[in-house]
């Protein structure tokens, strides 16, 4: 099973803002209107996830999990559900979770949060995060290939960051580090700060929704996706 995400909603705008989101996170995103047809292709070519609206033409949402929680593949079987819809009311989302979903948003959404709740589901399913390459010759960070454009003290900051993931870098270390191999670099310690919030706009352009650089209270800063 592959990165892929099926996104099953009969308004196209929506689904377009979704696909896009998805895809900028790094993801290979599929959009259908139509619930059986839906239904048809998943059981063709099993997604990582689906993404799966309440009001469908052809087979309802509801139909559409239960057919899915009920396949004798277990693939489809477990495969994860994001179901979003209009209705509001508590029965529904308790029906939706009920069917098989493993979320439940509300419209109107947000992109970003239904990004991050489609993460946050792969990640606990086991599915890989998106891949930070670092290439100390050329100086250049990129992320499921696309390189960021970032300034040699940006890229000194988060390469140092994403060699060591999980690991907290006070504003001095940082600084020494975005120093090596360029100790032309005229930065302060309280320059970081600024050099971080633009690394954060920047990644937050590749991977929306996602907080992958945190600031941990009197310490500094940890890379973490």
């Amino acid at each position: 099973m592959s990165d892929r995400i099926v996104i099953v909603e009969d308004e196209p705008e929506l689904a377009a803002l979704v696909a896009d989101y998805a895809r900028a996170a790094g993801y290979t995103a599929d959009v259908c209107g139509d619930g059986a047809a839906a239904l048809e292709a998943v059981r063709r070519d099993p997604p990582a996830l689906v993404v799966l609206d309440l009001m469908l033409p052809g087979l309802d949402g509801l139909s559409l999990c239960r057919a899915l929680r009920a396949d004798a593949n277990p693939l489809l079987a477990g495969l994860p559900v994001v179901m979003v819809t209009a209705r509001v009311e508590e029965i529904d989302r308790l029906l939706g979770l009920e069917a098989g979903a493993d979320d439940y948003l509300c419209k109107p959404f947000s992109p970003r949060e239904l990004v991050a709740r489609i993460k946050a589901i792969l990640r606990r399913a086991g599915r890989p995060a998106p891949v930070v390459a670092v290439d100390t010759l050329a100086r250049r960070i990129a992320i499921h290939g696309k390189a960021l454009d970032l300034t040699p003290t940006e890229y000194g900051i988060l390469a140092a960051l994403a060699r060591r993931p999980g690991q907290v870098f006070s504003r001095a270390q940082l600084l020494d580090l975005a120093r090596e191999g360029n100790a032309s670099l005229d930065v302060t310690d309280r320059a970081i700060d600024t050099h971080v919030k633009n690394l954060r706009r920047k990644l937050d352009a590749a991977l929306p929704g996602v907080d992958a650089i945190r600031s941990i209270y009197g310490l500094g800063y940890r890379f973490d996706l």
